[in-house]
């Protein structure tokens, strides 16, 4: 297979998978702050409500309270914090989202002139949340559960569908294997899909499709974004390694 130049690779992966905070629906809050050992002067709750006035849903501390999407896959979430950066006369803090691989989405900074903490910090994580834009979700992940039924695979989505399945063109899942990982295909639409491993909500890769037939841009679980392609009916993944070049890692359908 002809190679993707580099740079264009690092330009596509930008275009693809640089997403937004605006992309997401559900926001994951701590109870605290760990960054403030004593005292984070409620900024949870303030961030919370403010998060909540922008369109989002703010997850309960309770994840039995969760909803299905959410709750079956940690990818439609971001999790959000808050950091302590203040200098000697000036609040500061950051604050930050990553996605289910610990990437970080936004980090925005924030200050206030206000020297009493009780104000100071609001007022700066204020400032910091102008980066922040109303919710406007894109590509939620379904939750789906898989199981094995005799020589079909079914899935069953949040929304409560099934489907037996083996030649659906959407929601399909087949079996792969590297020979050390075994790892189940579900499509998600006509242009995604993901390779993840049975009972796991974080998907070992995610596939979005390129102009060209049977080239995907890759999201790896590590957070690093390759290609892939189809080839004889496997599934193959050009892996990043560290000196800069890549291996191949064919999955085959079994």
């Amino acid at each position: 297979m002809k190679r993707i130049p580099v740079f264009m690779l690092a330009i596509c992966s930008t275009l693809i998978f640089g997403q937004k905070v605006s992309d997401y629906k559900y926001i994951f809050i701590p109870e605290k702050f760990e960054a403030f050992k004593k005292d984070s002067y409620g900024l949870e709750t303030f961030l919370a409500k403010a998060m909540t006035g922008k369109k989002y849903v703010v997850l309960p501390a309770n994840r039995d309270q969760w909803p299905s999407e959410a709750k079956d896959n940690s990818c439609n979430i971001l999790d959000a914090n808050v950091l302590d950066d203040s200098g000697l006369f000036t609040n500061k803090v950051i604050l930050e989202f990553k996605d289910c691989n610990k990437q970080t989405i936004l980090e925005a900074k924030g200050r206030s002139s206000i020297k009493e903490f009780e104000k100071g910090y609001p007022d700066a994580l204020t400032q910091a949340l102008v980066s922040v834009k109303v919710s406007a979700p894109v590509n939620i992940l379904p939750a789906a559960q898989i199981s094995e039924t005799t020589n079909n695979t079914e899935i069953t989505t949040s929304a409560g569908t099934s489907t037996a399945t083996a030649n659906a063109a959407v929601s399909t899942a087949s079996n792969f294997s590297n020979g050390k990982l075994d790892l189940q295909k579900v499509q998600i639409d006509n242009t995604q899909f993901i390779l993840a491993k049975s009972g796991s909500s974080v998907p070992f890769a995610i596939f979005k499709s390129t102009s060209k037939k049977d080239v995907f841009m890759v999201k790896l679980d590590n957070g690093m974004t390759t290609i892939g392609y189809f080839e004889n009916g496997n599934i193959v993944i050009d892996v990043p390694q560290a000196d800069g070049k890549y291996s191949k890692e064919t999955f085959a359908a079994k």
